[in-house]
């Protein structure tokens, strides 16, 4: 998931955002509830885009062929088939916002089974959770289908008690429930796919300890070792978004409903689901019933548009409203546009390549440390056009536990010394399977292109298998890949958030992804994730991060600076790797 921060946060302000959340354990404070459901911040000017003179737009239904390529057949293999659809009814382009990016990871738009940036990107503008962020307005968490909360110590548990909205309604019209929030919550539990972890593994959250005392509040029980501010944060990600009960169960199929809502939506967000049209675009349309202030934009698409040149293009000729993931040369060809605007902040995602620790040679950590020392780093940084920041370390820049370390430099001799070590002979072949379209801040094909030329210098052969985002990650989640490229970012603003997927096997996500099960990363993982004094806290993870970095599975590469252009008639836009999604698209208008 998905998911970073930006240098908005500076790093100093973050980390001790997160001790400060980490360190009250008494009686959650109760914050008010904002104005709407989700409220805009306060102060606009360090949020939104730089203001630049109007420029006039022509109207237009659809974008250009050059924004709406779809990636060659090889690259474009959906998911699941879309059932035929009936015709949308007709939004003008003054009154429609056109978002392009690579969507080229969106596998499901389920909020219990969605872990893609793609498809999180959707499902936080769909559906609500009990709790979430402000956006731009930092880590203090604020209610949302909850108006209060308070935490008590309960025996040898947390008593996590929400008192429900009563204004809060689906969009069906329907109140939002006690019943829905504790039947939405079983339910990715049960599922148990890519997120559930959140839930299971960093709240300890049962079925047993979810309850209703009363028709508008539910209370979440958790063991006393596992922080209940943690635990809060979780519930602001979409795993734990509330989905109408009613509707569901009539949809359900043979999967849980899981088919029904890649297609139909049950939320009570301020946009719903008009259509997803696989690897091609999805289309959100504002919600006629939403119980906040009703979006400004009628109609959101969402356009795949993997490749850089084609985003470029897209936002110059206002074929694209707003375009994500663009890279240094496209960026400064940008510069001086008076009809864009550009908004850039160090990410929280990190790029690394995942090596699967069962499949020879990387089953040896010799090997693992050799590619490690294979690198170049700093060409990378050259590539990006310096718009990142080399991190080789679990824990991005601003977290709390970050330690600034970077014990590889690409050193030949020492490389092909470790490979003798392990005996491992010239020429052994790996298989190197990278995702098509825009990686973070460059076409994956270019980085994976860089990789496999550093690599082969110290005599393995790299044979790069590139495929579309959503099928690498269904080989990848099912232990499938010998190495892999892709990226990765926080779910909640903790460390743990990047500690226990990256560390512990059991969790079932990025360790066990690369079938690394070690019993020593999984328990030091467990001890920093329930230490409750701060420094204390950093220690432990300052650790754990020098032994991942030596016996761990992974080369992490960078944090990239997130670049996206805005055209100069959008107002409200706010960039927050924090929240979840990043973007909110209903706070946003756009003057005609």
């Amino acid at each position: 998931m998905r998911p970073g921060m930006s240098t908005w946060r500076h790093g100093s302000a973050i980390a001790l955002l997160t001790t400060m959340l980490l360190a009250i354990l008494a009686a959650c404070g109760k914050p008010a509830a904002p104005a709407t459901p989700k409220a805009a911040p306060t102060t606009a000017a360090a949020t939104t885009a730089p203001t630049v003179p109007a420029a006039t737009q022509a109207a237009t239904t659809a974008p250009t062929a050059a924004a709406t390529t779809a990636p060659t057949a090889a690259a474009t293999t959906a998911p699941t088939a879309a059932p035929t659809a009936a015709p949308l009814p007709e939004v003008s382009r003054a009154d429609t916002l056109i978002y392009a990016k690579d969507l080229g990871d969106l596998i499901t738009l389920d909020p219990a089974v969605a872990y893609e940036f793609s498809g999180i990107l959707p499902v936080g503008q769909i559906y609500e959770t009990l709790v979430s962020f402000n956006p731009g307005k930092g880590s203090k968490v604020v209610p949302v289908l909850a108006e209060s909360w308070d935490i008590k110590k309960d025996g040898e548990q947390w008593a996590l008690t929400f008192k429900l909205n009563p204004a809060a309604t689906f969009a069906s019209g329907k109140p939002v429930t006690a019943d829905d929030v504790v039947y939405s919550l079983n339910r990715a539990i049960t599922i148990n796919k890519s997120p559930a972890f959140l839930l299971i593994d960093v709240c300890k959250l049962t079925k047993e300890g979810i309850s209703t005392p009363t028709a508008g509040s539910v209370v979440l029980k958790i063991p006393n070792t596992v922080s209940p501010q943690v635990c809060l944060s979780v519930l602001t990600f979409s795993v734990a978004a509330v989905v109408e009960k009613a509707t569901l169960e009539a949809n359900l199929g043979s999967d849980q409903g899981e088919s029904w809502l890649n297609d139909h939506s049950a939320g009570s967000g301020p946009y719903t689901l008009a259509r997803w049209e696989r690897s091609v675009s999805v289309t959100m349309d504002a919600n006629p019933s939403y119980w906040g202030t009703a979006p400004a934009i009628k109609r959101v698409i969402l356009q795949n548009t993997p490749e850089l040149a084609n985003l470029q293009a897209a936002i110059e000729t206002g074929d694209a409203d707003i375009v994500d993931g663009l890279s240094g040369d496209q960026a400064k060809a940008l510069e001086g546009n008076p009809d864009v605007s550009l908004v850039k902040g160090l990410d929280t995602q990190l790029a690394y390549v995942g090596m699967n620790a069962t499949k020879a040679p990387l089953d040896k950590a010799d090997v693992r440390e050799a590619i490690r020392y294979a690198i170049n780093y700093d060409d990378i940084i050259t590539l990006l056009g310096g718009n990142a920041e080399t991190v080789q370390e679990i824990l991005p820049i601003g977290f709390l536990g970050h330690t600034g370390t970077k014990p590889f430099k690409q050193d030949i001799a020492k490389a092909k010394a470790l490979l003798t070590k392990a005996g491992v002979a010239a020429d052994t072949e790996i298989t190197f399977v990278v995702a098509t379209g825009t990686g973070l801040g460059i076409e994956w094909a270019t980085l994976a292109a860089k990789l496999k030329n550093d690599i082969e210098k110290i005599g393995l052969k790299v044979t790069i298998q590139q495929i579309q985002g959503s099928e690498l990650l269904k080989l990848y989640r099912a232990q499938d890949t010998q190495m892999m490229l892709y990226g990765w970012g926080p779910d909640f603003p903790d460390p743990d958030a990047n500690a226990t997927p990256f560390s512990n096997y059991e969790a079932k996500s990025l360790a066990w992804r690369n079938s690394w099960n070690d019993p020593k990363a999984i328990q030091m993982s467990k001890d920093a994730a329930v230490e409750l004094d701060p420094a204390k806290r950093e220690k432990l993870y300052k650790t754990l991060i020098d032994y991942v970095q030596h016996n761990g599975p992974f080369a992490l590469l960078y944090q990239p600076t997130q670049i996206v252009a805005v055209r100069s008639n959008i107002k409200g836009f706010i960039f927050d790797p924090l929240d979840t999604p990043k973007e909110s698209f209903w706070l946003m208008s756009k003057s005609k």
